[in-house]
């Protein structure tokens, strides 16, 4: 052939000629290294030069290659191959010395956890096969990975994978390595079917399964057993999301510690669609539930875990009958904010509700399970002897025994310990699976006032007030019964002055915006009499009223404008709550503002925002990502209305405008129904009151460079919002009721407590501290707060989830008693 480089050729002829050893070894690995592509064609030419050499020279020749390793075996395969110059050089060495060879450079590749030039790879673990040898391990997994995370498909590394089938698994992970360590403790005779079925889960590889997936899975199956599947399936996915056993391999791609391996990945897919074929019970469902949140746990400068492996397993549970796996998704559908997954979840559930005839709303209803509860919040199980009482209080389940000699014990006696164990433990799991389904319900329930949902009574007394489980969260609501307010008190259904309710045509959520003002201290005084804890804020809610300025504005709101938030903070409350939410990268792109679409009022809300700063580590993630979003408007669309979008770093939003649509304005707040723009403007001030930096009882020092300290101080002590003057009410009235009440008065915006060694100033927006007299700032980060409705958090309060208000009365508890504190950070404050 015609080299295009012929000095070059000409060169290593010359040296060759000469028989210079170190002269040539240099030559080649300058074509090898050469970055210059018209070096491809020269391979062969050269190749063929080097076979006039002599053995002993070629045997030298190769010695000093191979010295020279580092760079020779990292060069592109394209340019040299670097196996069959070597294995050239090496002629008429004796078979075993050269599979000896390729050995060592495969152990050598095992040990450093890195495959540089895939090319020779392949070619040395071919001739391994070929020879009848056994793989390392290592090498394996790496080429795995390879093929996973190629952009382009080789296909001749997946045919050459397809015969690699040792270690089945990739190790590293800790459940991989069960599944290793439980098929080499497998009978040789099950041994071969449970091979093949991890491969099959491992062939995975597709968004959902195919039906001959399906078929050759089940076929596995029928040759193992669907109980003995099942059992080890769900103890090896129970393992999924653990700290890997061993590094990831520095294989040329990046690995973040807590990410899945690739490959594995695939299997995990597998597995889960094969528990979809296997008759469900609670514990499958549950153990694919917990998959799906460890997997899109998110991991700094990683985000989600791992999507692909939740999908499936969502993909699994929808393909599930049974109540449980209907359950499951129903919880997941409030708990989850990953789009990618919500979308295949609210699909399943969809596909169920449109098979049943009944509504997306309706099937979310029927999907909440009694969990073993005989009536509302209670259920007694007998175990031999002893007796285990299973009682929901507030949000929370407890289990409380009873031991042969009908005395009250803490613990399960050691007779069910022994001779129950997997009673004992279904019960145990019921009480985790209730306060996590609890807490879902909670929020689902919270969002129906935008939803407008509406019961028929009879319908509505079966699946909330007497359902065993939702019972214990609709009777502490207040509901309207043909228009009739009512609460649950001493076993019925009761109006403000305690007449019964026993009949009706419509139930409807309770909403504060249709009542006036003396009417909403009524029924709090109400609850407070019955000792009711509300699941959720509904009689104490806030109520967010147009304002004058929002008259003169017309068509948006300045209410909750320039806040500076946590970017990444915000965007999972708003996924919680139901907006959308992008995240806003420091690019040059549009992007559009946060937004909930109301499709009951036909409306679209707005929120919009822009990413703050250009400094990476100060303002912007490793990934690229604003660390911190300013807040602007907020405002209502039509909801088919075209979009609107501004650039990442801020500027004017516009309308996205396609196929000739005309712009549309913003509707007018004044003809926004009153509970709408309620909720609405209620979650934006959930969004400021979580996500500000002003929350952050160590960010004095306004922050990166001091930019925020004016926005710090303004919101850590500044005017307080509705949120705030709900909470403000509220102390006023439950102070008094305290052991520290001596100690305590609200004045303004600010608690004022009387310690022993200062006076202080807690506020009630932000739960900031200042010392009087000169309002020295002290600094008290809390590590966990009471649950509200705890004792511990200042005895009986009117509904759960604020927060604040639990850590406003900690830190009111605790510099009452400022002499007691021993906390050496807290001290040097006083």
């Amino acid at each position: 052939m015609l080299s295009r480089y012929p000095e070059r050729v000409a060169a290593v002829r010359r040296l060759a000629a000469e028989s210079d050893v170190y002269g040539l070894a240099g030559q080649l690995l300058d074509v090898a290294i050469s970055n210059d592509n018209s070096w491809e064609g020269d391979g062969a030419e050269i190749l063929h030069t080097l076979r006039v050499l002599p053995e002993g020279t070629a045997r030298l020749l190769a010695d000093e290659l191979i010295e020279r390793t580092e760079v020779f075996h990292r060069t592109s395969p394209s340019r040299i191959n670097a196996l069959g110059l070597v294995t050239l050089l090496r002629r008429g060495l004796p078979d075993d010395r050269l599979a000896a060879e390729r050995q060592e450079r495969l152990a050598h590749y095992g040990a450093m956890h890195s495959v540089w030039s895939t090319h020779e790879v392949k070619t040395l673990v071919r001739a391994e096969l070929d020879a009848g040898r056994s793989v390392p391990g290592p090498v394996v997994a790496t080429l795995r990975r390879s093929a996973v995370q190629q952009y382009h498909p080789d296909k001749e590394l997946k045919k050459l994978l397809q015969e690699l089938t040792d270690p089945v698994l990739n190790p590293g992970e800790a459940w991989s390595d069960r599944a290793i360590a439980d098929l080499a403790e497998t009978g040789e005779e099950a041994r071969p079917y449970w091979r093949a079925l991890l491969l099959q889960a491992a062939s995975a590889t597709s968004a959902k399964p195919t039906g001959k997936w399906d078929k050759a899975t089940m076929a596995l199956i029928d040759r193992i057993g669907a109980g003995a599947v099942r059992e080890r399936i769900t103890c090896w996915l129970g393992l999924v999301g653990l700290p890997r056993t061993q590094p990831f391999a520095d294989d040329g791609y990046y690995h973040h510690d807590d990410a899945y391996d690739p490959y594995n990945a695939d299997a995990l897919r597998g597995l889960a669609w094969t528990l979809s074929l296997l008759p469900a019970d609670r514990d499958t469902t549950r153990t694919l539930g917990r998959v799906v949140e460890v997997s899109l746990r998110k991991v700094p400068g990683l985000g989600p875990r791992n999507p692909k492996v939740a999908n499936a397993c969502v993909v699994a549970l929808a393909r599930t009958e049974g109540e449980a796996a209907l359950a499951e998704l129903a919880r997941l559908a409030t708990r989850l904010t990953y789009k990618g997954t919500l979308k295949v979840l609210n699909s399943g559930l969809d596909q169920r509700a449109k098979a049943l005839g009944l509504t997306r709303e309706e099937i979310e209803e029927l999907a909440v399970p009694a969990y073993g509860l005989t009536e509302v919040g209670r259920s007694v199980h007998q175990l031999g002897d002893a007796a285990a009482e299973l009682l929901v209080r507030g949000s929370k389940a407890t289990l409380t025994w009873t031991n042969a000699a009908g005395k009250t014990v803490k613990s399960p006696p050691a007779t069910v310990r022994r001779d129950h164990p997997d009673e004992l433990k279904e019960l145990k799991a019921a009480v985790k699976d209730i306060d996590k389904m609890l807490g879902a319900q909670a929020e689902r329930l919270d969002r129906q006032f935008l939803a407008r949902r509406t019961w028929a009574y009879d319908k509505w007394r079966a699946q909330y007030l007497d359902h065993p489980l939702l019972g214990t969260l609709a009777r502490r609501l207040l509901w309207t019964v043909d228009g009739q307010p009512v609460g649950y008190a001493d076993g019925e259904l009761r109006t403000l002055t305690d007449e019964p309710v026993t009949a009706g045509m419509q139930v409807e959520l309770w909403h504060p915006i249709h009542h006036g003002p003396d009417g909403i201290v009524a029924w709090r005084d109400w609850l407070e009499r019955h000792g009711i804890t509300q699941p959720f804020k509904q009689a104490h809610r806030e109520v967010y009223l147009l304002t004058d300025a929002e008259r003169n504005t017309g068509t948006y709101s300045n209410r909750f404008a320039a806040h500076i938030l946590r970017q990444h903070q915000f965007n999972s409350l708003a996924a919680l709550r139901g907006w959308h939410a992008k995240l806003r990268l420091s690019v040059d792109d549009e992007y559009p503002p946060a937004y909930k679409e109301l499709p009951q009022w036909g409306l679209r809300a707005e929120y919009w925002i822009e990413g703050i700063g250009d400094d990476w580590g100060a303002d912007l993630t490793d990934s690229g990502s604003y660390l911190r979003v300013r807040t602007d408007q907020v405002r209502f669309y039509p909801i088919d209305a075209p979009h609107n979008s501004a650039h990442a770093g801020g500027g004017e939003y516009r309308m996205w405008l396609r196929g000739g649509a005309e712009p549309v304005d913003a509707l007018p707040l004044a003809d926004i129904p009153p509970l709408a723009l309620s909720e609405v403007l209620r979650d934006v001030d959930l969004f400021v009151g979580v996500a500000s930096v002003g929350n952050d009882p160590t960010w004095q020092d306004g922050g990166p460079e001091g930019r925020f300290q004016e926005y710090w101080t303004s919101y850590g002590f500044g005017e307080l919002n509705a949120g705030a003057e709900t909470r403000r009410a509220l102390l006023t009235r439950l102070i008094p009721r305290l052991a520290i009440a001596g100690r305590c008065t609200v004045e303004g915006r600010f608690l004022h407590v009387r310690g022993e060694r200062h006076t202080y100033k807690i506020h009630l927006g932000s739960g900031n501290i200042l010392r009087t007299p000169n309002d020295q700032y002290v600094c008290i980060v809390p590590k966990g707060t009471s649950a509200a409705g705890d004792p511990a958090a200042g005895g009986y309060l009117p509904f759960e989830g604020d927060r604040v208000l639990s850590v406003i009365l900690s830190k009111a508890m605790l510099l009452a008693k400022d002499k007691e504190i021993t906390d050496p950070t807290i001290l040097s404050q006083l």
